[in-house]
């Protein structure tokens, strides 16, 4: 199974740190119920340089986890206000950023 993360849009604003992150993802997931114990089965790395990161399991692995972690890095580096993960497509994860609607804008249509 192979699943991307694509975090590009954030990374070329510098407010999201890609090998933070791939280091954060390396250090929490579990196998077997365990943390560090990746070996052979998970492989995670960066692709390109434009902000993606690939995570392919030989075991079964969860695509609902992936999202859960990411959101848990969110959280931790107090990202979680401005950014959201959103599934494009099967096994393709992107973070996006809110869409903020201007109060003042709407109020001059009327």
């Amino acid at each position: 199974q192979q699943f991307i993360i694509n975090a590009s849009q954030p990374a070329s604003d510098k407010i999201f740190d890609v090998s933070a992150f791939e280091k954060f993802l390396n250090d929490k997931i579990k196998v077997d119920n365990r943390t560090g114990n990746l070996g052979d089965t998970i492989q995670i790395s960066q692709v390109g340089s434009e902000g993606k990161i690939e995570v392919v399991a030989h075991t079964q692995f969860s695509g609902r986890y992936l999202k859960y972690l990411t959101k848990k890095f969110l959280k931790k580096q107090q990202l979680r206000d401005w950014l959201r993960v959103v599934s494009t497509s099967q096994g393709v994860y992107e973070l996006r950023f809110f869409n903020v609607v201007n109060d003042e804008a709407d109020d001059d249509d009327e």
